[in-house]
């Protein structure tokens, strides 16, 4: 059996392991062919040479984050640690599809934004070859802000000229009139959560700038309508809240260079119980049309706390 001495001292160990050792526990889930002992600055691995190889490569990086930005959470140590393979023989490296995936964005802070799961990879590599995707899935299995993301970076490469983003806006319905403010305050809080995501990949004065001069536009899918959306980058969230016609709407305002994404989750309808969502009709009769492709996520692409997943598959036992 081989041993494996690392330092740690140029870090903060209480950041590295974080709260209650969470992270430490992972790493051990990780790798349990190795037996891994964290005295102080010092951390001694015992195990087959192959397998220490692969742990101080990922170990590094670990230590690099936190260096780097003084912070580290689970979903830090999961990104980073990847899927786990089966150890290389000698001379092969270890693949590792998930910590060497293309950054989609660098946003502030350090936030580096990537596809994170082999459904959003997906979403990624199917928006190279088709100019329209949907993306349906329940909550937390990031469609939404893996399609933000691509809006984000086909900006900043000046694929495109603009993003707009925009909702159907069910749950306001006539209660609109009750709410304060002007339209727009009423309108916001329906699309926090595209807001929510911008804020992760651009610095928020450059993105006021971008929302004063419409570089970016949020609006609700409403407002659509008799427009013409070209050399932009479109994204119709929650479009199981779309009627029929609202989604053939939507979808025939498509300019020559444009990219469209509709996320949707199936699963959370809030039309009336009469009212058929256009995102089934769209998903059935779209399908064998070239140029517009689907990619269904799961329970297995939930990236939000660990707890969601279990959520999820609890309201799936009893529906």
């Amino acid at each position: 059996m081989n041993e494996l001495k690392l330092s740690i001292e140029q870090i903060d160990p209480a950041v590295l392991w974080g709260p209650n050792n969470d992270h430490f526990e992972i790493i051990k889930k990780q790798y349990p062919k190795l037996k891994l002992v964290a005295r102080g600055s010092e951390v001694k691995v015992l195990g087959d040479e192959n397998e220490l190889a692969i742990f101080r490569e990922k170990f590094d990086h670990l230590v690099q984050h936190v260096e780097k930005f003084e912070n580290l959470n689970v979903n830090d140590v999961e990104r980073i640690l990847g899927a786990r393979v089966t150890a290389p023989k000698e001379g092969e490296t270890a693949p590792d599809k998930f910590a060497s995936s293309e950054v989609l964005v660098f946003g502030p802070n350090g936030i580096m934004v990537r596809a994170r799961t082999p459904n959003q990879h997906r979403m990624v590599d199917s928006l190279s070859k088709n100019d329209i995707l949907f993306a349906i899935g329940p909550a937390g299995t990031g469609k939404t802000y893996t399609a933000v993301a691509l809006a984000v970076k086909a900006l900043k490469n000046k694929e495109i000229k603009r993003i707009i983003l925009t909702r159907p806006a069910v749950e306001a319905g006539e209660n609109l009139g009750f709410l304060p403010g002007d339209l727009k305050e009423k309108i916001d809080p329906y699309l926090r959560p595209l807001y929510d995501a911008l804020d992760d990949m651009i610095p928020a004065e450059k993105l006021k700038l971008y929302l004063e001069n419409r570089t970016i536009e949020i609006a609700p899918l409403a407002f659509m309508r008799g427009r013409t959306l070209d050399n932009c980058f479109v994204i119709l969230d929650e479009a199981q809240n779309a009627t029929d016609m609202q989604l053939k709407m939507f979808l025939t305002r498509m300019g020559p260079s444009a990219k469209f994404i509709v996320t949707g989750d199936v699963t959370q309808i809030d039309l009336p119980k009469k009212q058929q969502s256009g995102l089934y009709t769209a998903l059935r009769i779209l399908t064998d049309i070239k140029g517009i492709d689907i990619v269904y996520l799961s329970g297995e692409d939930v990236v939000r706390h660990k707890l969601v997943k279990r959520i999820l598959e609890a309201y799936g036992d009893i529906q």
